[in-house]
């Protein structure tokens, strides 16, 4: 062989070694993916975010081996505008429709249209969802007891087990797939919400029949003692045990990380705790000292670890991109007599912050945010602006897939960020609740809105202000000093700065069919 020959084949070799070197890089760049999403959980509900009163040891250990946001938010105060937010990067009050979902509603993300699930399976990822869902399923006039469509498998997910909205709403069954878990052909579920249907005692009816009575609202349908919103008839055999729901929630979450960590995954792990009914397992009653829902607080901390601990035992845990956060900020009472209020005691679920879930304050939307990426996200603590919204573009830049224009229109790339590696963040942000707010590094404005300041129903301040607020969260945290008036030019400016971000269209969105 002469020389030149040689020399080819030596560069050639060469060459392979090097596409195999940058084949290799982006695998170890396409990690894993596990998104843990609490329910209801606020910013001082956990101990490694200040919480004092009960201890949360798995989660902690995410924020000592990850990164602790500690402006990290929810893109809304309440959970279904969160979940819409999220999966598709878009604020959820720019559409009808958004809003907090009876059981029985259709899915509101169109099939077809770029969702955070979608992008990743796209990229090759085998995608799912666990737990609460509360994004609606179907499209209008659902029957239970047939195939159960479209919902997380139209959108971007290749395998789902649900609750199909919340534990206090029915229908009380699980969905896996297209169909109810455990149903039996003898007894067929009927589910309404505007009327009673067949003979199931009601709470308001027959409040002796209950474990666990309402503080408002919810004395329709009894499911396993607890009343619940909406009425439903049949599927005695396949209502759940509520329990047991963390367990096998927990269980299935478990199961899809084992069958699919040989390719890479992601898991949107959406558990329901500590979201009413609070209901935890015989093994955490009364360990809190905080009635249910503390004790569903140390459930939610067990789940974390059961995922983490996985992780390790499959020896993927160097690999796995680990998110964990709420859907909104915390509520004690919020329809049910279980004693959190009796029993809450020192504890802050907001810690230092004003309000809580449905609230315009910080309280609201301003969440535990925890990132974990062991060689990839140096572990420490950052103030950086940041929204769930970002998910869709963040990953889909993670994994090199490109986003059509229109799509994901109010999520922005915000991976140095997440990684730690800038602490800038969002230079603005649209809080919602029941009124929009606008944050720009420490200022917050929200915007004028009719309404009661205070919730008496759910003991929160709701933050809302016929004439506007102005707050400078540098120097107020707490949201106790309203600037409107000694700052007039600032709220001019971003009153004007929010209807801009208000008026802009959305409506050139595509949805690929």
């Amino acid at each position: 062989m002469s020389i030149i020959a040689r020399t080819f084949l030596t560069v050639l070799s060469w060459v392979g070694i090097l596409v195999l070197g940058v084949d290799s890089l982006l695998a170890a760049e396409r990690p894993h993916i596990v998104l843990i999403y609490a329910d209801d959980l606020g910013y001082g509900d956990v101990s490694c975010y200040g919480a004092t009163e009960i201890a949360t040891p798995n989660i902690d250990q995410l924020a000592r081996e990850g990164l602790r946001l500690t402006d990290g938010h929810s893109a809304s105060a309440t959970c279904t505008p969160s979940r819409y937010a999220m999966l598709t990067g878009e604020y959820a009050w720019r559409r009808k429709g958004t809003g907090v979902l009876p059981g029985n509603a259709r899915l509101i993300i169109e099939p077809g249209r770029t969702t955070l699930a979608s992008v990743l399976q796209s990229a090759g990822y085998k995608t799912g969802v666990v737990g609460k869902w509360h994004l609606g399923l179907g499209d209008g006039n659902l029957d239970w007891n047939g195939e159960i469509k479209p919902g997380p498998l139209e959108i971007g997910f290749d395998y789902c087990y649900l609750v199909p909205a919340t534990g206090d709403r029915v229908p009380c069954v699980y969905v896996e797939n297209h169909r109810v878990v455990g149903l039996e052909p003898d007894g067929p579920i009927e589910v309404r919400y505007d009327a009673p249907v067949g003979d199931e005692p009601t709470g308001k009816e027959l409040p002796e029949l209950l474990k666990i009575h309402p503080s408002h609202g919810h004395d329709m349908t009894i499911v396993n003692g607890i009343s619940r919103i909406g009425y439903m008839s049949g599927g005695q055999a396949a209502r759940w045990v509520d329990e047991e729901m963390a367990d096998t929630l927990t269980d299935k979450a478990v199961g899809f990380i084992e069958r699919s960590h040989a390719e890479p995954f992601f898991l949107f792990f959406s558990l329901h705790d500590i979201h009413v009914p609070r209901v935890p397992h015989s093994r955490f009653v009364g360990q809190s000292g905080m009635g249910p829902r503390g004790d569903a607080i140390l459930q939610l901390n067990w789940c974390v670890g059961q995922i983490t601990a996985t992780l390790d035992r499959l020896d993927i845990a160097d690999e796995t991109l680990v998110i964990f956060t709420s859907d909104n900020g915390p509520v004690v009472d919020d329809g049910y007599r279980d004693d959190a209020v009796e029993k809450l005691g020192a504890h802050r679920p907001a810690g230092p912050l004003r309000g809580g879930k449905y609230s315009a304050f910080e309280g609201g939307t301003r969440v535990p945010f925890i990132v974990r990426w062991p060689g990839h996200v140096a572990p420490g603590e950052s103030d950086a602006l940041v929204c769930q919204i970002d998910f869709l573009r963040c990953v889909a830049a993670l994994v090199d897939v490109p986003i059509e224009a229109g799509d994901a229109p109010d999520s922005e790339n915000q991976l140095e960020a997440f990684a730690g590696k800038t602490k800038q963040g969002r230079k603005q942000l649209v809080e919602h609740a029941r009124t929009l707010a606008l944050r720009q590094g420490d200022w917050k404005y929200i915007a004028p809105a009719n309404g009661p300041a205070f919730s008496p129903a759910v003991g929160i301040e709701t933050g809302l202000v016929a004439t506007g607020a102005l707050y400078d969260l540098a120097s107020d945290p707490g949201e106790r000093h309203n600037l409107t008036k000694e700052r007039p030019e600032k709220v001019a400016e971003m009153a004007a700065e929010l209807a801009k971000i208000r008026h802009r269209s959305a409506t050139d969105r595509r949805v690929k069919q």
